[in-house]
């Protein structure tokens, strides 16, 4: 079996990258990942969603024209649009799934096995079969490559157990090196994948988390349809995702969204296969909408101008956030991600981790999983830095980072020595059991049904919060249990009880300060922006918006998504350019050799009749 070292530099690289497609050189640590596989080494890259991690393994693999790379994706739709993308760029690759009849299937492999396919992407499970091992121990294989690949580590917070035998991929194909890439991986993750698919011998290539484009936020949650509807109207005509808890929620959000005229559409696993399809496709070929969503969208979209990811609930832990999060801005531009969340969040997402099968260690590392998530979100400083810090890219930003809602406008942060007492003192006199919602009618003095059933009108903590409203209330409750001093029935109903570190809180031994105004979302869009690559003129607008109708059709034509034919920044390049012939063509970012062939013709058109009917 040849190495992939035997005949290729990364000069051989960078002239694929640039004739097939058409980018000028390497970026992150592209050229590190490419260079360690083309000396036969193991690879794994840990790199931003959008940096590039696909490329790292798909110009080796076109390299190797004697070879055959295989690919290992865990999501139809994500192969079927990795295949779409290299046919485009005339790379031969296929793929083998569940999403195609057998014929088409059998049709692939026929391909493979007479050595016309560079590039196989498979599904682990249907790797991972004796006959499918089998028949690939007869073929020249020269890479594999393991996409996602924090879902083979049990130390993640993403294990799926279909990826847990790829662990064997070395047994099989001693000689054969592996990439590994992932955009998200702590390093006890990292330490296991390397374990696990390499035995430890291989390369391992941060390129660092930071995505300053990205604008972050979090504030908690109080009503949460019109925090929703706010965010959202306030960015009206750009694309975005709503992440939802479940299935019911997102239905409900959608139609409020719908409702209020916004371009709302749902997707969760319990909708039919036609449905998802049809809403994912509105999705990825118009501009504006707005997709509401459980976490079973996202993995493998690749929608470059998303401009928002707005979350109406607490994700399960950093990990999932950031992965999340990640699927804005992907073209580079300015892009938001913004965080609603209150104690029902964490009652319930301490619930899931407890009805969980996996045993006490692993719960006992969920739990501080959910600890920093909900550390995060309390964050008096910088959330950037907070969040880099998670993953030990602590030297990425200054401690003012500057974009997001923490420096953009730093909290003011109160004493909360008295009304913290006069919480605890309402949570122990009414026998800590009862959540929220009853202690902060306590404490501001009410007079319902519940509060006279219980005869807590005559405690001495009844009334004496008057001054403060119930999100402020809200608010603070949550902060004193992100601190330590409260703690949650998760079993029950969200009563709070009073912790170890609270029954000190008087004794001053334990400081706490707790923000204000935290009960808010803004509707702005934030004015501290990058500026975009290049600014186009009104002109170059109108040839923008042109030439995106032009890939449109194309894309429909050819039953592809639209980024497929071209990103956004290679059209806001063309409409820069404006190349008539087919030399200035062929000098737009991200134009190679088959995309010259395939879509010169089209698009110099488009431009020529832009032209004419505006002059």
């Amino acid at each position: 079996m040849a190495s992939l070292n035997d005949q290729h530099s990364l000069d051989d690289a960078r002239h694929v990258l640039n004739n097939v497609f058409g980018f000028d050189d390497f970026r992150h640590a592209q050229a590190e990942v490419v260079e360690a596989l083309l000396q036969g080494d193991h690879a794994l890259a840990v790199m931003p969603t959008g940096a590039g991690k696909s490329m790292c393994f798909q110009i080796p693999a076109i390299l190797n024209s004697t070879g055959l790379a295989v690919v290992v994706s865990p999501l139809v739709a994500l192969m079927e649009d990795q295949v779409a993308s290299l046919a485009v760029n005339d790379v031969a690759a296929v793929t083998i799934n569940s999403s195609r009849d057998w014929e088409s299937n059998a049709a692939n492999w026929r391909r493979v096995a007479a050595g016309e396919i560079r590039l196989l992407y498979i599904s682990p499970e249907r790797l991972m079969t004796g006959r499918m091992l089998s028949a690939l121990e007869n073929l020249p294989v020269g890479l594999i490559a393991v996409d996602e690949a924090h879902c083979i580590s049990r130390w993640g917070p993403s294990f799926r157990p279909e990826y847990e035998n790829l662990s064997a991929l070395k047994e099989y194909f001693p000689a054969v090196p592996i990439a590994a890439l992932t955009a998200t991986a702590d390093q006890a993750t990292r330490n296991d994948i390397v374990d696990q698919l390499f035995n430890n011998a291989g390369h391992v290539i941060v390129s660092g988390f930071d995505r300053p484009n990205i604008c972050i936020s979090v504030t908690m949650r109080g009503s949460w349809k019109q925090q929703m509807l706010d965010f959202v109207k306030a960015r009206s005509g750009k694309s975005g995702i709503v992440y939802c808890l479940s299935r019911k929620q997102t239905e409900e959000a959608a139609l409020y969204l719908a409702d209020q005229g916004m371009a709302a559409l749902p997707y969760h696993a319990g909708m039919k296969k036609s449905d998802r399809w049809a809403h994912q496709d509105a999705f990825m070929n118009r501009t504006g909408v707005v997709i509401v969503a459980t976490i079973a969208f996202g993995m493998g979209i690749d929608k470059s101008d998303v401009r928002y990811v707005l979350h109406t609930n607490l994700p399960g832990n950093v990990e999932a956030y950031y992965q999340e999060i990640g699927r804005a801005g992907r073209d580079g531009e300015p892009a938001e991600a913004h965080l609603l969340y209150g104690l029902d969040d964490i009652r319930m997402r301490r619930m899931f981790i407890d009805q969980d099968n996996g045993g006490d260690n692993y719960k006992r590392r969920e739990h501080k999983r959910l600890d920093a998530l909900i550390a995060y979100c309390e964050s008096p400083t910088c959330r950037r830095h907070a969040l880099l810090d998670y993953f030990g890219d602590n030297v990425a930003v200054d401690e003012n980072c500057g974009n997001c809602d923490i420096c953009l406008d730093p909290p003011e942060l109160v004493d909360g020595a008295i009304i913290g007492g006069d919480i605890l003192n309402a949570v122990h006199l009414t026998g800590q059991r009862f959540g929220a919602a009853h202690l902060i009618d306590v404490l501001r003095g009410a007079a319902n049904e519940k509060i006279r059933k219980f005869a807590h009108e005559d405690l001495s903590c009844h009334g004496v919060a008057k001054e403060f409203s119930k999100d402020e209330l809200r608010s603070i409750i949550c902060q004193m249990v992100a601190a330590g001093f409260l703690q949650l029935d998760i079993e029950g109903h969200g009563g709070l009880s009073i912790s170890a570190k609270g029954q000190n809180f008087s004794s001053g031994k334990f400081e706490f300060n707790y923000r204000k105004d935290q009960v808010h979302v803004s509707v702005k869009v934030i004015k501290k922006k990058k500026k975009i690559a290049h600014e186009l003129s009104n002109q170059e607008t109108g040839l923008f918006e042109a030439l995106k109708q032009q890939r449109l059709t194309l894309a429909r034509q050819q039953g592809v998504p639209a980024y497929v034919i071209f990103p956004d920044k290679t059209l806001i390049d063309m409409a820069s350019r404006k190349p008539l012939n087919e030399d200035e063509f062929a000098m737009v970012h991200g134009v190679g050799d088959a995309k010259i062939k395939k879509f010169a013709v089209p698009f110099l058109t488009a431009i020529a009749h832009f032209f004419d009917a505006n002059n």
